[in-house]
């Protein structure tokens, strides 16, 4: 990557009808918000991802926002993407499908940063973070929504920080702009501490960023990143944990659902019979695929785990999809990339296990006790979807509709997804939580540089 100084200015205003129509608008929305920057540094990738380059984002403009000290926003450096959404609408990065969907992944990413004292120009890492956080959304396909979080587990500017993972957010100034090739939002990149992730975690991270806006230190009500922060917020402020977080938990629950995570299951009940016997998921040399059907059920359990009705539900596995869908192209986090070649869906029986081992690795197994205590306790499910292949791993609790796991048998395996009943009386939620879309959560959504 190096840096350039674009023609975003007048310059460009006169060369609209040349310019790509994607990049044209989101130029425009930036212009809008500074129009006294019109010509901002910007980091731009060398060769271009659709010409075989590394870097998926074509461009990175950086403004310098002044803030509003009335309103307690700190002036800061504002980073915008150019990229994961569709500039160009000739398929050269992205399949056009019409301009009424998302253009593209449907979002850019944006950061704020903390200008300090005597810096004259913005610092260039961000840039490389958006970089990062692009390459995994083209390589896995998976996108982000408004309240996920992305475990990192290193100093975001490769210092010795504390600020090691980030949430993300609406970003608070730009709006979303409607392009030839769809619709655009922007989802703001907001840097957090290990104790603001695992909070997010253990509750939700919409909580968190609330939080996060009234605290000056930590973001203020813009959510500006500040590298130097050296304490929580839960160090600036003691009680948030317990009267806000905690009681969170006790009433609400956990909004994760589920996490893209290193897991396996073993069938302990019987030795395995044959080649195809679904033990094999974990020990043989070739795991079996999921299904069409039974991907289409593990993704509405992470999709319809948000929506809270009188009771939580599992869709039937027989459930067809409904409404919108997405471009063949793009996929939900759960979707697995050679579902073509498997056993035909009704071959695959449900088959009642007496004894499972269940085997995670350290992240994932620190999410056991938020499984329980956020999400089980509460009358719901949460799900572990393996990223080295097709196994899932869901835990149910009493009164989740459609479940194969029953109480005369806790544990059921449908292929390679594994369900395992907890029989506890769930607490009843009397506030149930706005829906969010759901987070793939710390193994995962979201994962460099990961587990």
């Amino acid at each position: 990557m190096d840096e350039v100084r674009p023609t975003t200015g007048a310059q460009a205003h006169g060369l609209a009808s040349i310019f790509p129509p994607g990049l044209q608008a989101i130029y425009g929305e930036c212009r809008r918000l500074y129009p006294e920057q019109a010509n901002p540094l910007q980091v731009t990738a060398i060769v271009k991802y659709w010409l075989g380059g590394p870097d998926p984002l074509d461009y990175i403009s950086m403004y310098r926002n002044i803030g509003n000290q009335p309103q307690d926003i700190q002036e800061h450096w504002h980073y915008v993407s150019f990229g994961l959404s569709d500039l160009y609408g000739d398929n050269r990065v992205h399949e056009f499908t019409g301009s009424d969907g998302p253009s593209g992944f449907g979002f850019e990413l944006t950061f704020r940063l903390k200008r300090e004292v005597g810096e004259t120009a913005p610092p260039t890492w961000p840039a490389e973070l958006m970089q990062g956080l692009a390459r995994y959304v083209f390589q896995s396909e998976n996108t982000f929504c408004s309240g996920d979080h992305v475990s990192w587990h290193s100093p975001l500017d490769n210092s010795e920080s504390r600020i090691q993972h980030m949430l993300l957010t609406e970003d608070p100034q730009i709006q979303p702009v409607q392009t030839p090739f769809g619709t655009v939002s922007f989802l703001q990149i907001v840097g957090v501490c290990t104790e603001e992730l695992q909070a997010a975690q253990q509750w939700n991270g919409q909580g968190i960023l609330e939080l996060l806006r009234g605290v000056h230190m930590a973001g203020g009500p813009w959510l500006i990143t500040d590298m130097r922060r050296g304490e929580t917020i839960f160090d600036i402020d003691p009680h948030l944990q317990q009267e806000r977080v905690d009681q969170g938990i006790e009433t609400e629950g956990s909004n994760l659902s589920g996490v893209s995570a290193k897991c396996v299951w073993d069938d302990l009940s019987r030795p395995p019979e044959d080649e195809e016997d679904t033990r094999s998921i974990c020990i043989g040399a070739q795991p079996r695929r999921l299904s069409d059907k039974d991907t289409e059920q593990i993704r509405e359990v992470l999709r319809k785990g948000l929506e809270f009705n009188t009771k939580a539900a599992l869709p039937p596995i027989s459930a067809q999809r409904h409404g919108h869908e997405r471009p063949q192209s793009r996929k939900d986090s759960l979707e697995s990339e050679s579902s073509a070649a498997i056993v035909p869906h009704e071959l695959v029986r449900t088959r009642q296990l007496e004894s499972v081992h269940l085997k995670f690795n350290q992240e994932s197994g620190t999410l056991l006790p938020l499984c329980l205590r956020g999400r089980l306790l509460h009358g719901r499910h949460f799900t572990y979807k393996s990223i080295n292949g097709d196994t899932a791993i869901t835990f149910v609790s009493t009164g989740v509709e459609g479940a194969f796991a029953t109480e005369e048998h806790p544990y059921a395996a449908h292929g390679p997804w594994l369900q395992a009943l907890h029989t506890h009386t769930p607490n009843t939620d009397p506030h149930p939580p706005t829906p969010l879309c759901p987070s793939l959560g710390p193994s995962s959504p979201h994962v460099p540089p990961g587990l």
